[in-house]
């Protein structure tokens, strides 16, 4: 049951990565093309850096996803890269997507714009194939062993 659950867990962990990708995509769009006081608002301090931590966070929930699916394929035990994978990546996918809701603004929760959406969907992805709860369970009993 547990193995069914590790390539589940990778799954969904995937399936944030996109999701914040997505959310950070339009984001940073919407911040390049959106003036404010003379300039673009993506040059505005406090936007350059919530798309700095939206990236960096993107990186790293990308090479703990692959990670994980390098141990999978070669048949090793991925229970701890899973969780953690699934863990980290549908956090950040809530996260970046409701940071890209605040970029855009008003835009950010209209269903003209992407990034409503993917706000909506990031959520379930902490709640599918085991809360962060459990994850965090899963991850600590792993790392005691």
């Amino acid at each position: 049951a547990m193995k069914v659950l590790d390539g589940g867990r990778i799954s969904i962990a995937a399936l944030s990565l996109g999701i914040a990708k997505g959310a950070y995509e339009a984001a940073l769009k919407y911040a390049k093309e959106r003036i404010q006081f003379g300039k673009p608002i993506a040059k505005h301090q406090a936007i350059a850096f919530k798309l700095a931590d939206m990236a960096t966070a993107i990186e790293a929930s990308e090479l703990l996803i692959y990670k994980a699916v390098g141990k999978k394929n070669e048949n090793l035990k991925v229970t701890l890269d899973g969780a953690m994978a699934k863990y980290y990546s549908s956090e950040i996918a809530v996260k970046i997507s409701t940071d890209a809701v605040q970029i855009l603004g008003g835009y950010g929760y209209s269903k003209e714009f992407p990034v409503e959406r993917f706000y909506r969907d990031s959520k379930l992805c902490t709640i599918g194939e085991g809360t962060s709860e459990i994850q965090k369970i899963v991850i600590s009993k792993q790392i005691m062993r």
